[in-house]
């Protein structure tokens, strides 16, 4: 496995998320513990929101931790962090009430990016990924050359 030295740490994806939670979330209510911590390294998953099996109330967000490495974008962090609130926000793996049956019916990521004034935010991720996230889990040793992959925000 590849070594990063990053200042990524706990404290910064904690800081990361309670900023966006304040700037682009504030009408969401935090009827719970929510907790953000680096998860597996992935190919294809770059984020998640489950509920903490121990408890069944905490609320976990989980981030790719290739992130920690600097030559991704700090933007591409913000982005599935946002996602996740989205997630949380819409009543999954949250005591909110839920608003859809599925967790992406109709486009309801992009939609929540545009209605809080941070489409571009998805775009940029977008098209970042599109062109870089190949080779960063090539330099991860995650991907062998020749090969390509899908992801998703989860």
């Amino acid at each position: 496995m590849l070594s990063v030295k990053s200042y990524r740490d706990q404290e910064w994806l904690e800081n990361l998320l309670a900023d966006i939670w304040y700037r682009y979330f504030p009408d969401i209510a935090q009827p719970n513990v929510v907790k953000i911590i680096w998860g597996k390294r992935a190919k294809r998953r770059l984020g998640s929101i489950s509920l903490d099996p121990k408890d069944g109330s905490t609320s976990i967000i989980r981030v790719n931790r290739i992130f920690v490495d600097l030559e991704v974008p700090e933007f591409v962090i913000a982005s599935t962090i946002f996602h996740e609130m989205t997630h949380y926000a819409h009543g999954f793996n949250s005591p909110l009430d839920r608003k859809q049956k599925h967790p992406h019916s109709g486009g309801v990521i992009r939609k929540e990016f545009a209605e809080r004034g941070q489409e571009q935010l998805y775009l940029q991720q977008q098209a970042w990924l599109k062109e870089h996230w190949v080779n960063i889990l090539l330099k991860h040793g995650l991907l062998k050359q020749g090969f390509g992959v899908r992801y998703r925000v989860a």
